[in-house]
């Protein structure tokens, strides 16, 4: 394939994830980058901001088998890469393939789980292959892993071992869109931002087909104060989420007309 022939398909791919992913451009194409060169992505950022989102899209454009694998402490290895299980007809032990078996796998928060489970992925990661009960199995290619972890201060969440890390090639931090970006996620989005939908919710209840700022402080509380992570100087003080909202509320201008 030449240079050209590289360029138009990167671009192709990129502008069919515009579509869907506003803004992260570096974070799209670290990852595309790494596709292209058969390697994995480790994504690292808070909660909420399209992670999962971009490998399922990653996943539809290519056209390719998709597996999502939410890491929790009791996943287990054979959960992660598969098991032997034996068929009672057959007489005989037969396996089957965990999610590891897919061309785009995304490990969504892949430091929630334990060490022994991440250390089980280091075989897929560098041979992309699977070794069950002394028996390799090969992994279809393209295979491509993006797994996503939340920054280490989020509790219940365990580092991931040195040789697991090297098997990623990139390591790309995704963080908050700036304004103008949520601007348009909001105008393009009608389903999943929760505030507005709530919003929506509370002015049809009221009989109107618009959102009034009322509506919007309403519900804002409800919706928000349980994604509000509070330092540990906060919790001496006793703060509470809503004193932070109230805060954020009323530093900001109601807009008019």
């Amino acid at each position: 394939m030449s240079p050209t022939e590289i360029q138009q398909k990167f671009e192709t791919i990129r502008e069919e994830i515009a579509k869907v992913i506003e803004g992260q451009h570096d974070v799209v194409e670290g990852t595309l980058l790494a596709l292209f060169s058969h390697g994995h992505v480790l994504i690292e950022g808070p909660p909420g901001l399209g992670k999962t989102l971009l490998a399922n899209v990653l996943g539809r454009v290519l056209s390719c088998d998709f597996r999502r694998v939410q890491c929790t402490p009791d996943l287990m290895p054979g959960d992660l890469v598969g098991h032997s299980v034996f068929d009672m007809k057959e007489q005989r032990f037969v396996f089957r393939p965990g999610p590891v078996f897919t061309n785009v796998l995304l490990a969504d928060e892949v430091n929630r789980a334990t060490p022994k489970t991440q250390s089980a992925m280091l075989e897929c990661l560098q041979e992309r292959q699977v070794t069950v009960d002394g028996k390799t199995y090969p992994i279809e290619q393209p295979f491509v892993t993006m797994a996503t972890q939340n920054p280490l201060e989020y509790e219940g969440t365990y580092p991931l071992p040195e040789a697991q890390v090297d098997r990623f090639m990139f390591k790309l931090l995704i963080d908050y869109p700036s304004q103008e970006e949520e601007t348009r996620i909001l105008e393009r989005y009608e389903r999943g931002v929760s505030l507005l939908m709530g919003g929506r919710a509370c002015a049809a209840i009221r009989g109107r087909d618009y959102v009034t700022p009322d509506d919007v402080l309403r519900i804002a509380p409800w919706a928000l104060r349980h994604r509000i992570r509070l330092t540990p100087d906060a919790v001496i003080q006793e703060v509470t989420p809503d004193e932070i909202l109230t805060k954020i509320f009323d530093s900001v201008e109601v807009p008019r007309g």
